[in-house]
């Protein structure tokens, strides 16, 4: 009688287990090479003396050590159960840490996500379905190494008690996709990777994804403060389609790879209510560039501020710009200040804040008024 072949969610479950290499402690060798893997499954008791083809009585082992051990008894059954558990303990210690940074264990996820990336984009979306066949043990056991990560440091993201706003809850998604990746094996495999959260591999800089702005201007300034204070942004570009914040070591972050952003904001303590919302603030930045003018930022730290033609010109966000809230602004003499918040033509400037700019040497616009002007610039 032929030997049962065993489980597909039992050898899938092993080489997560294995690390990628011979659970033989001497010998420790790479099982994944060129086009292919050397994995051997070995029972640690005889099949033929147990029919056990559990979890437990099997082990992944390179060629020359299952040779070993099958014919030339060179370890016992005992010694290599326990290579089973010395395996898991390495495991532990070694993916098990918890770091003090989220830069700390973005180092660490970087990659095992980018090269599951490329093993699934190479193999399987290029219809290798050789190559993806063995390989796909690969990012089950990069998988592996992902969740005892991740796990160990749910305090390094950002969270929001609803679910749609929250880094968290995408590490939540991707832990359950996880252990639905190494329980099943379906001939659509696209279907099942459709439960990968590609939100995932925005949160760690893998590839930005299209989200929406986040709302904060302010929130975006003190992230650029803190980050010149460390010496790390070379350029900010807003008022375009994809307005981004440029790195010294050439990373560009999207202001609408909303995870990744997300993400930052968290790190460096940065969330703050929105008084001046991004969205609005880069559409009229938008429209300036539009009308052939040019812009500057009088501090990268004050997105608010520009110079356009050597006039000053101030954004706020008010229901109703008021004379106090005008107070409070204090203009200089002779600059211009537009209300993003056009939700009733003339009416977002209050009577006593339009004949208090008078007194101010300041000139109101709605944003009716700020297209003519730009257009006679």
């Amino acid at each position: 009688m032929a030997r049962p072949k065993t489980k597909e969610d039992i050898q899938r479950r092993l080489y997560a287990e294995s690390m990628g290499r011979c659970m033989n402690p001497n010998c420790r060798k790479e099982l994944f090479v060129d086009g292919g893997d050397i994995i051997e499954r070995a029972h640690i008791i005889p099949f033929c003396d147990t029919k056990d083809n559990s979890f437990e009585n099997l082990i992944i082992l390179c060629p020359n050590c299952h040779t070993d051990f099958d014919k030339n008894f060179a370890f016992s059954s005992d010694e290599v159960k326990g290579w089973k558990q010395n395996r898991k303990d390495e495991f532990e210690k070694i993916f098990g840490e918890k770091y003090k940074t989220f830069n700390e264990l973005k180092i660490a996820v970087f990659p095992l996500l980018l090269e599951n990336k490329t093993i699934y984009e190479e193999y399987y979306l290029n219809d290798q379905k050789e190559l993806w066949n063995k390989f796909e043990n690969k990012i089950l056991i990069n998988n592996e190494k992902l969740k005892k990560l991740l796990e160990n440091n749910f305090n390094l993201f950002q969270s929001h008690e609803s679910k749609a706003f929250s880094n968290l809850e995408i590490v939540r998604i991707f832990l359950t996709h996880i252990d639905e990746f190494k329980a099943t094996r379906l001939d659509k495999e696209k279907s099942r990777y459709i439960l990968f959260p590609k939100e995932i591999n925005s949160m760690f800089g893998i590839e930005p994804i299209e989200g929406s702005f986040l709302p904060s201007v302010e929130s975006l300034e003190i992230l650029i403060s803190k980050l010149n204070n460390e010496s790390k942004v070379i350029n900010i570009s807003i008022g375009n389609d994809k307005p981004y914040i440029e790195f010294a070591d050439g990373e560009r972050i999207f202001l609408n790879d909303t995870p990744r952003l997300r993400q930052l904001y968290y790190e460096y303590g940065c969330f703050r209510s929105a008084k001046v919302r991004l969205e609005s603030l880069n559409f009229a930045l938008k429209y300036i560039v539009s009308r052939g003018l040019g812009f500057e930022f009088l501090n990268y730290n004050n997105l608010r501020e520009i110079l356009v033609n050597k006039v000053k010109i101030i954004f706020v966000y008010e229901y109703c710009l008021s004379k106090m809230a005008l107070i409070n602004l204090s203009p200089e003499i002779d600059s211009i200040v537009v209300n993003l918040h056009n939700w009733n033509g003339k009416s977002c400037i209050s009577m006593e804040a339009n004949n208090f700019s008078k007194i101010l040497g300041v000139t109101l616009l709605t944003m009716d008024d700020f297209y003519g002007y730009i257009s006679k610039m």
